[in-house]
């Protein structure tokens, strides 16, 4: 086993807690929550790309967001998880990118994926059948693109972004696409919401990401450090009660979108929704977070609210909850040694 994570990152779908916020105030909150971050010393922020429907997710344009953020915050490195490849140009993706990370001062940390909802595919034309192969071909032109490869005639990608192939990711549920990232060099991004086969639905999330974690390491060529982001669903809030009320708010309204949009695959109970959920007090949560030995393996732990999405205030709390309590207590135990959290 590794020393565990030694970055801690934040992760946001931008989601509206309630029907009356507007995509505004939800960017705005957003920004508050990773200023927030960067001053309590949070290493990276996450933010992830969806299409159309703002109740999965509200951002359907990671890079603009980001400059946005990489404006206001000066130190925090800033991620995608994910943009969703298949769906998108891979020259437009690459100079996005090389755009971003030079205005940063090269503090992207680029996370891609086939993803994407059916309606997604259906709303730009493509094949959602077909997404994986889709998906490898448009992620060599990117790799190539920042490899400084001929892109047309002798012409390179314009800004060059020869640091960006160093720090891309790859999102996967499958140990085909653990093999795939491992082969290429790149980072591995785990997610808090790994489906599960039909046939094993009491396997834990533990359990269905371990072997993953181990086709991904076999495939990394030699002399290549490994870089394993474990996503996971937390909310700490200063009383069990507090937590677990929310938690169940939370997840009651997560049904309901799951109902209207007609994935009840997905949870069916409250019980479902929240069942790979790290909920509590600090000390609880550290101990749920100290039995995992995935985040224990990982070098980058990146927690999210969601699918609780428990409003501004107490997403602000829990995010504080986490550096200044938990974190501390996860440096005091065996599984998670003390890393270099800032």
């Amino acid at each position: 086993m590794t020393a565990g994570p030694s970055r801690l990152g934040l992760f946001s779908r931008l989601v509206r807690p309630n029907d009356t916020q507007d995509a505004a105030s939800v960017y705005r909150d957003a920004l508050e929550q990773i200023a927030l971050a960067e001053r309590l010393g949070y290493d990276t922020a996450w933010v992830a790309q969806h299409h159309i429907d703002a109740a999965e997710g509200g951002l359907p344009s990671p890079f603009v967001f980001l400059a946005h953020v990489a404006a206001r915050c000066h130190r925090i490195r800033l991620g995608t998880a994910i943009v969703t490849l298949a769906l998108e140009d891979p020259i437009r993706v690459a100079e996005d990118a090389a755009v971003l990370d030079a205005l940063s001062d090269g503090r992207l940390e680029l996370g891609f994926g086939a993803g994407g909802s059916a309606s997604s595919f259906e709303l730009f034309g493509v094949d959602g059948y077909s997404r994986t192969r889709t998906y490898a071909t448009k992620l060599e032109r990117v790799t190539a693109a920042f490899a400084g490869e001929p892109l047309a005639g002798a012409r390179t990608l314009h800004p060059p972004a020869a640091g960006l192939r160093a720090r891309t990711w790859q999102a996967t549920f499958s140990g085909s696409g653990a093999v795939r990232a491992g082969a290429a060099g790149d980072g591995l991004l785990l997610s808090r919401s790994q489906p599960r086969d039909p046939h094993g639905q009491a396997a834990t999330l533990v359990e269905i990401q371990q072997p993953l974690l181990t086709a991904y390491r076999a495939a990394l060529p030699a002399g290549v450090t490994p870089r394993i982001g474990a996503s996971r669903s937390v909310f700490v809030a200063d009383d069990h009660h507090t937590a677990w009320a929310a938690a169940q708010h939370g997840a009651r309204r997560f049904l309901d979108h799951l109902r209207d949009t007609g994935a009840t695959a997905l949870a069916g109970t409250v019980d479902e929704v929240l069942r790979d959920s790290y909920i509590g007090t600090p000390d609880e949560v550290a101990e749920q977070l100290a039995a995992d030995t995935v985040v224990a393996q990982a070098t980058d732990l990146i927690v999210q609210v969601h699918p609780i999405d428990p409003g501004q205030a107490a997403t602000l709390r829990s995010i504080e909850l986490l550096a200044t309590e938990v974190v501390p207590r996860l440096r005091g135990t065996s599984s998670i040694p003390t890393g270099d959290f800032q």
